[in-house]
């Protein structure tokens, strides 16, 4: 079978990655127009003028920064508890010898398995018997108990460290949780930023949580917040669109600094457990 020239596939790579950048290039050209000329016809691509303003209105139009402030309380908090319970849970499931640790394990594993849709009348009716419904509880409290994608992540990167660092450990005296954190850790910087990635991108971006639990307005995320242009200012995308960049950059900062580490990070945890 002959094969493609290289320009080819080069060719077809950069249409995919265009085709994928466009929605993000309208969002970019919307935030910068006038009112009314988003939805110009024909389309422009070039605002004209630029309007830079936008991005100043949106702080006043809605409260922004209150929804930026509750966004980053709970991405702050679920990133710690996140990180943490995974760690653990996953250094017991990767370096510790106890009964049913597989069939535990397992059982893990299954729940990944079960759409969420599943445990949600469940879920909401225990936050509301125990009161949460309208605080920021229901979606921090949760991550201190693990993930079990991020389990399982951990558990195949520690899996893959030599058993020697803890022997060697152990000799000189050192007992399970400061070989967690004096040998682990250290030595999983790449799944530790993996985590706290994934952790970081699933929070920011969550909409389906605040939309269920939260009812005051003073407590919604940005996710949920954004909805909130609609109503205000009568469908006016370009302040909209304006304050979906303002959510969106934090997340390219994050990811472009950190891609490096993310990659790694998937790469080992990959590798096959003992």
């Amino acid at each position: 079978m002959k094969r493609f020239p290289y320009y080819v596939k080069l060719g077809i790579i950069g249409l995919g990655a265009l085709s994928m950048l466009f929605p993000l290039v309208i969002t970019i050209s919307t935030s910068l127009k006038l009112s009314g000329a988003e939805i110009s016809w024909p389309p422009t691509l070039i605002p004209k003028p630029v309007v830079w303003k936008n991005y100043l209105e949106v702080w006043t139009i809605v409260p922004f920064l209150t929804f930026l402030k509750n966004s980053c309380i709970i991405t702050a908090f679920n990133m710690v508890g996140r990180l943490f319970s995974s760690l653990l849970i996953g250094y017991a499931f990767a370096r510790l010898r106890f009964p049913g640790r597989d069939a535990l394990f397992m059982v893990c594993i299954s729940t990944m398995m079960l759409p969420s849709v599943v445990t949600l009348i469940p879920t909401f009716v225990l936050f509301r018997m125990l009161g949460w419904v309208d605080t920021l509880l229901p979606m921090i409290v949760p991550t201190y108990f693990g993930s079990a994608f991020l389990i399982f992540l951990s558990r195949q990167f520690l899996s893959a460290l030599p058993m020697e660092y803890d022997e060697a450990a152990r000799i000189d005296g050192a007992n399970t949780l400061q070989i967690w954190w004096k040998i682990i850790i250290p030595s999983s910087v790449p799944l530790i930023v993996t985590i706290l990635i994934y952790s970081f991108i699933w929070d920011w971006n969550d909409f389906m949580g605040p939309l269920i639990y939260l009812q005051s307005h003073e407590k919604y995320t940005l996710a949920l917040g954004l909805r909130s242009f609609m109503g205000y200012i009568s469908f006016a995308w370009n302040h909209l669109m304006a304050g979906t960049m303002i959510m969106i950059i934090p997340v390219l900062i994050v990811f472009f600094f950190a891609q490096r580490y993310f990659i790694e990070g998937m790469t080992m945890s990959g590798l096959t457990g003992r």
